[in-house]
């Protein structure tokens, strides 16, 4: 009867090995559309895929090896992409410090003593020296059952901190990518607007001269002579601005590669970036891709398996000591066996009164779960208010540019009807005047235009987790 008791306790013992208290987890529930109200989509949303992720190079679509090779850079020297790395490192190496839990804990000691006892020590035999040696050497042995699988929960939310430390890293390096190329692109739009005031001040030169010409030939007034010069200054000082947000850009850029902004510099480029194409249809689900919302669910579920951990701290623990080893005074063999000491058997815990901690732990634990959903949520309602919001910007600035094109058109023509006139004696200067001011203004809005576009994509492919399949026309 007692080997079918033994037995039978072997097999309890390792049915519980398996229990949890952690309760059963469900991604927290989404009220989620079916597609983006800026784009028609072609599909429910759905959980990701962990191989479902789209090529890191997303810059790529841009064609320039400029911005290329700044990302690189950016990815080999910026110091705040390598705490986040040593953050990741961190997190890899408390989840094995976990894992070690799952496991049996073997030390070995030591002790070479000489020691002097007491004279008054009670219960001294008359026969015992007063100074003697002591030399003691052996193992102990440690290890919880976790039988209510505390210990298991918490390696499963180590993982999964650990996890989340992952999308941690893929955030942080997906936000300096999205900071450097945008700061490309303001630099690239700073660059096409030097290349108009530039071009203006020609003109404005041109028409300087003229009028100085008509001026010293009675022609023209000493008015139309200052509005000229006064027109050029103006321009040669919207240029000097351009200039200096050129500069504040390029030392931003030169600190995201993890160079000096002292050093740092990039020569004005002579051609605008191309937009790239916009696919047709994104579908919702690959929004799911974004690191920060995978991060956001990894602590969800790692805060659901604490809730285990704490339910578990009521529960008897059970756990499996043992000493071996041998002990002598100063002289012989420790390994003989009349110097052998032994010890081997289960040591349980059982909580009985705390004052209410335990009970504060658990609710501690939910609370810390209800938290977890509710900044997943928040997360996911910001990756969609990011994509409606990117999506709008294209769409508009689409039909703006349109217009402005137009205008810029027009404006140049009216300029050219002004100028002719001006000469013919027609007009006065301040028609020209008019017409040259609001053609600049016109050419800068569009090249603003611009400028504003590419940041949306740039915004968009961020927003999606970093672009989408060109080829397929989805993410």
């Amino acid at each position: 009867m007692q080997p079918r008791l033994k037995r039978s306790a072997l097999l309890l013992a390792l049915a519980l090995q398996g229990c949890s208290l952690a309760p059963a987890y469900n991604p927290p529930d989404l009220n989620l559309p079916a597609h983006y109200r800026e784009q028609t989509s072609d599909g429910p949303w759905h959980s990701a895929q962990p191989a479902d992720q789209l090529s890191p190079q997303w810059w790529r679509v841009y064609q320039d090896e400029r911005l290329n090779t700044l990302q690189q850079q950016l990815l080999s020297a910026n110091p705040d992409l390598a705490a986040a790395l040593a953050h990741f490192d961190a997190a890899q190496a408390y989840a094995s410090q976990l894992h070690a839990g799952l496991f049996p804990q073997i030390t070995a000691s030591g002790q070479p003593m000489r020691q002097r006892q007491s004279d008054s020590r009670p219960l001294r035999g008359t026969t015992q020296p007063s100074v003697y040696n002591s030399n003691t050497a052996g193992f102990a042995l440690n290890f919880d059952l976790d039988l209510w699988g505390k210990i298991r929960n918490q390696v499963a939310a180590g993982d999964a901190q650990a996890e989340a430390s992952a999308d941690d890293l893929a955030v942080a390096r997906l936000s300096l990518q999205r900071q450097l190329t945008g700061l490309y692109v303001q630099l690239d739009g700073l660059d096409a607007q030097q290349r108009i005031l530039s071009s203006s001040l020609d003109e404005y030169n041109q028409a300087l001269q003229l009028t100085r010409a008509r001026f010293q030939g009675q022609i023209a007034s000493e008015l139309d002579l200052t509005r000229a010069q006064s027109q050029l200054a103006e321009a040669e000082a919207q240029l000097d601005d351009v200039r200096g947000q050129r500069n504040l850009t390029e030392h931003a850029m030169g600190e995201l590669v993890g160079e000096p902004a002292s050093t740092f510099q990039l020569a004005a480029s002579t051609r605008t970036l191309d937009l790239p194409p916009q696919p047709q249809a994104l579908p919702s689900t690959l929004l799911q891709r974004r690191p920060d919302i995978a991060a956001a669910e990894r602590r969800v579920f790692a805060a659901n398996a604490a809730i285990g951990v704490a339910k578990a701290a009521w529960y008897p623990d059970f756990s499996l000591t043992g000493l071996l080893g041998g002990q002598t005074q100063g002289s012989g063999n420790l390994l003989a066996a009349s110097n052998r000491f032994w010890a081997l058997g289960p040591l349980i815990s059982l909580p009985i009164f705390d004052g209410g901690r335990l009970d504060g732990q658990e609710r501690q634990a939910k609370a810390e779960f209800e938290e977890a959903s509710a900044h997943y949520r928040s997360q996911v309602l910001h990756a969609v208010r990011e994509v409606e919001d990117n999506l709008a910007q294209l769409r508009d600035l689409r039909q703006e540019s349109l217009d402005e094109q137009a205008a810029a058109n027009t404006a140049e023509h009216t300029q050219a009807i002004a100028t002719n006139s001006y000469e013919a004696g027609a007009v006065s200067y301040l028609d020209v005047v008019t017409a040259q001011t609001a053609a600049l203004q016109a050419q800068r809005q569009v090249q603003a235009l611009r400028t504003r576009q590419l940041q949306a994509s740039v915004g968009l492919l961020t927003a999606l987790g970093g672009g989408w399949d060109q080829s397929a026309q989805h993410l």
